[in-house]
Formats: C-alpha cells, sequence, structure tokens
C-alpha cells in the first residue's frame, strides 16, 4: 500500500455461552480478516463471553482473567501469526475484587503495547456495569502499530466529544470503539431507529470535528438475562474524516469489514476543515468543571 495508508479490520459476531468457543470463532474471524488484507483488526466489546451485565450475578466474575493471561497470550500469538495488530477486548481482573473493562492493544509481532481501560461505565436497566468494573485509570491512549497509530476508547465512551478530542489529540489516525449497544425489544418499536441513528451520529461526528477515521464494531444477536433481553444492533461501520461512512454491517448478520484509512486524507480534511487550528485552547477551562452556573 502506499506510505501512510493501511487497511483496518472490525468483527461483528454473534456469542455463545462457552468462552473457548467463542475465542476460537473470534480466532477464526481474526484469520479471515488479515487474509482479506487487514492490517489493523478489532473485535468487539467483551467479546469472549455474551454480555454478562445484563444482571449483578457475582458468579460472573470468573469470565475475568489477568493481563497477560491465556486469552491474551493466545491473542498474541494470532496477531504474531497473522502479521496484524490487534484490539482485543478483555474483562481485565487487575486484582481480587478489582476489575475493568479493558482493551489489550497487540502489534504485528505479538507484543502487548498495552492497555486501555474503559473510562465511562454506565448504569442502565440491562446495563449494570457498575457493579463490575473500576472506572479506567490509565487515560486516554494512543498506541503506535507497525501501520499507525490507532486510538481506542470503549462503548460508553463513544458519547463524549472529550474522549474523542483527548485521543485525537495525541495522534490518533483512527479510533476504534468496540461496541455492545442494543434494543430492549420493549423500546424497539418507538425508538429503535432513532437510537441506532444517534449511536451513529455521535461516532461520525467525531471524526468530522477531529479530522480522523472511527471504527465500531458491534455484537449481534439476541441474549438475554434473568431480567429481559438485549437485541444487538449490530450495524458495525467505518467512517472516514469527513464523516462518510465507507464500510457498514447490517444488523443481524455476523460481519468482517475491511476499510482503508489514509494520513493523506487525514490532512486534507484538517486542512480543509482546520478544526484543529482554529481551537481557542484559552477559552476552555470550564471544562473540567462537572456544571457551570
Amino acid at each position: 500500500m502506499p506510505e501512510g495508508e493501511f487497511k483496518i479490520g472490525i468483527i461483528q459476531m454473534k456469542c455463545g455461552p462457552d468462552v473457548l468457543e467463542n475465542t476460537g470463532r473470534a480466532i477464526s474471524f481474526i484469520r479471515e480478516a488479515a487474509e482479506k488484507g487487514a492490517n489493523v483488526i478489532c473485535l468487539q466489546e467483551l467479546f469472549r463471553s455474551r454480555y454478562f451485565c445484563v444482571s449483578e450475578d457475582h458468579s460472573s466474575f470468573a469470565l475475568s482473567e489477568p493481563v497477560p493471561g491465556p486469552g491474551t497470550g493466545e491473542l498474541s500469538r494470532v496477531a504474531s501469526e497473522c502479521g496484524v495488530a490487534l484490539v482485543a477486548p478483555i474483562f481485565e481482573k487487575r486484582a481480587p475484587g478489582l476489575y475493568h473493562n479493558s482493551a489489550a492493544v497487540f502489534d504485528a509481532d505479538g507484543s502487548l503495547l498495552g492497555l486501555y481501560r474503559k473510562m465511562h461505565i454506565p448504569d442502565d436497566p440491562l446495563y449494570y456495569e457498575k457493579f463490575y468494573f473500576a472506572p479506567g485509570d490509565l487515560g486516554y491512549k494512543v498506541f503506535q502499530t507497525a501501520f499507525g497509530r490507532i486510538g481506542v476508547l470503549i462503548c460508553w465512551d463513544q458519547w463524549y466529544p472529550e474522549a474523542s478530542r483527548l485521543t485525537a489529540m495525541k495522534g490518533a489516525d483512527v479510533i476504534f470503539y468496540p461496541t455492545a449497544i442494543a434494543w430492549h425489544p420493549k423500546e424497539k418499536a418507538l425508538w429503535g431507529a432513532s437510537q441506532r441513528e444517534s449511536w451513529m451520529t455521535i461516532q461520525r461526528s467525531h471524526a468530522i470535528a477531529n479530522g480522523i477515521f472511527t471504527a465500531s464494531p458491534n455484537r449481534t444477536g439476541i441474549e438475554s438475562g434473568p431480567e429481559g433481553e438485549l437485541e444487538f444492533w449490530g450495524s458495525s461501520f467505518v467512517c472516514d474524516p469527513y464523516g462518510r461512512i465507507t464500510a457498514q454491517a447490517d444488523v443481524e448478520k455476523e460481519t468482517i469489514l475491511i476499510a482503508d484509512v489514509s494520513r493523506k486524507l487525514i490532512d486534507e480534511a484538517r486542512t480543509h476543515w482546520p478544526f484543529m487550528r482554529d481551537r481557542r485552547t484559552d477559552t476552555y477551562d470550564g471544562i473540567t468543571e462537572r456544571y457551570l452556573d
């Protein structure tokens, strides 16, 4: 590929109750994405299991593992074998009683470049993440891979322009948003279309405002808990610095999306829409306040 360009792959898959089976299927998708030319590949949020946060269940902590651990070790080997950089979301056990919703980032030689820990933790019906995860404490991260500079934010992080701005300011060519977002079936008829549209619009806006690419792999399928079920809406997509969607999956089908990332296009967008140049950094003191009365 021309200098300053690389291909990304994002994987949209269904998850069953068996961790080993989910991991094996994810690895098969990684290999397939690499065969299709992807240089940097990202899996969906908490891909090794069903979305267990539909209930507050202490037994679900058994799904966690330390880093490094068996799961990340296997993914490191796959990254090395395929010669790809890999973003692998994990349920991280940092210490007894301390857990994070994290993503491990591997380079093309299998080396662990580092971790991102989800900063914004939701607490809504069927999304009881505060029961499981401590907020991230590593800050907003950018990782220099063999192919380009990538940022990672996770699901609920996607609604916060501050997170995307700070990640972009650290030099990301693309921000990956591994995601697990769904409809409550009883709300779908009334709110489903607007919820999905809002989800896509906010991430397209991050791409435009920061002059970068964004890529959002979401899970698909229906997953149930004791309090109800969620219908994950898939629709994984990639957009460019102008907010144009360059690849998109449908709601239900397991999919591998491949898309190009071009630093030349980043430079063009930031030159024609010079939002970074015209930022009034001297006027933003209040942004660290909870609210301005």
